[in-house]
């Protein structure tokens, strides 16, 4: 079961300074789980025609992340590069498709922080490196209405 707890996060929004409200200020971008990034970049960059802005693997989470251009936001795809990733998990249980919504924040480590004083079940109860170079926590989709959501903090190279 999927569960907000809108009192919790009433409790801690009384108890946050106006001047770190909202946590969040936009869409940074949206994670797509995919068997095959180069197949996908056939649809996505090549048919489509959004803008490829960079390939990297991040080890430690065990993908590849292809980061394409939607404007004001980003479109990451999401390849597994071990059998035991969590992206290899999600793709067995559940196929392709929408992986999680990242949202961006100013500072992780305070969101995480907030987040869990607002009662949200935390993946990552401190920040730790995602792609690109961001500093990123995952909020649990059991607390968050069923949606994986990522706070993401861009570096200062803008990534």
């Amino acid at each position: 079961m999927n569960h907000l707890d809108p009192q919790a996060i009433a409790s801690a929004l009384a108890k946050l300074p106006e001047t770190l409200r909202p946590l969040s200020h936009g869409l940074d971008h949206l994670g797509v789980a995919v068997e095959s990034v180069d197949d996908n970049l056939r649809l996505y960059r090549d048919l489509l025609g959004l803008e490829l802005v960079y390939e990297e693997v991040v080890e430690s989470d065990g993908v590849r992340v292809a980061v394409l251009d939607l404007g004001h936001a980003h479109l990451e795809l999401l390849e597994p590069t071990t059998p035991d990733s969590p992206i290899a998990s999600y793709l067995e249980r559940r196929g392709s498709g929408l992986h999680h919504l990242a949202l961006a924040v100013d500072d992780c480590r305070r969101a995480l922080e907030v987040s869990a004083a607002a009662g949200l079940r935390l993946i990552d109860s401190t920040p730790r490196r995602g792609a690109g170079g961001k500093s990123i926590g995952f909020l649990h989709p059991k607390s968050t209405g069923g949606v994986l959501l990522e706070l993401c903090q861009t570096d200062s190279s803008g990534h």
